[in-house]
């Protein structure tokens, strides 16, 4: 019975981990550029014993979990300060934690008191050369594809456009990314990739999380099934041990 049990106990511990997963990605459903979390499907981790015939199989998690790199549902809002990578790419930020530099889809964009360029997190928008981006008083703001960002200065003449710096960007091809512990997204080393300017950008549009809502609240309804199934299980290798321990007693006088 004991083997039913461990077996039940490591099904338990492996659906907290998906239901984690799954409240954080509703968590953020409302987060523009928000990836979503993917189960971690783990492997399997056997046991064998000295005095035993037989082995054990557990299944374990095998690394951070992976998230969909999906595009979300992009709305148009008209905002000069929002903006949203067409199909594949990543913009660099500086996470306001203070944390290593990190990729993001995230685009609703701001400007700090002290100019630099933020977006809705707080994080630091980077140029070409990784560097924060501080913005001069401007009377608008216009980003082409390429991440260019040109103002109108306040003090030119009607029209006049300056450039003033390039979001950097880059679609990553041959390397593999992953969540880090602060939830940035990163190469699976730790590092970032070099920008390439491969992503095209696009103004007055803002990407959503590519979370999707129905399906995260069937998966934690199944979830949840599956964790009372596994409680049931326990209780019936109890009750099992519990009648053969009766019949193994002796019988009284």
């Amino acid at each position: 019975m004991d083997r039913l049990v461990h077996t039940a106990l490591n099904s338990i511990k492996n659906l907290a981990d998906q239901r984690v997963a799954s409240a954080n990605n509703l968590a953020n459903m409302n987060v523009p550029g928000y990836r979503r979390d993917l189960p971690n499907e783990g492997r399997a981790f056997y046991i064998d014993s000295p005095d035993s015939l037989t082995s054990r199989a557990m299944q374990l998690e095998k690394g951070p979990h992976t998230f969909s790199s999906e595009m979300g549902m992009a709305s148009r809002t008209g905002e000069p300060m929002d903006i949203a990578i067409a199909d594949e790419g990543y913009l660099f930020i500086k996470p306001q934690t203070g944390g290593d530099t990190a990729l993001s889809r995230r685009g609703d964009m701001r400007i700090g008191p002290d100019g630099r360029l933020l977006n809705g997190a707080g994080d630091l928008m980077l140029d070409t050369g990784l560097q924060p981006i501080t913005l001069p008083p401007s009377r608008a703001i216009v980003v082409d594809q390429s991440g260019t960002i040109w103002i109108e200065p306040l003090g030119g003449a009607p029209g006049e456009q300056v450039q003033v710096a390039t979001l950097a960007t880059v679609v990553v091809d041959d390397q593999t990314l992953e969540k880090g512990g602060d939830g940035q997204v990163r190469v699976t080393d730790g590092t970032v990739p070099a920008p390439n300017q491969g992503a095209r950008v696009l103004q007055g549009v803002l990407e959503g999380a590519n979370v999707n809502v129905t399906e995260e609240l069937v998966a934690s309804i199944d979830l949840q099934r599956t964790f009372e199934i596994n409680l049931r299980m326990i209780t019936t290798a109890q009750e099992v041990d519990e009648a053969g321990t009766r019949l193994m007693r002796m019988p009284e006088s």
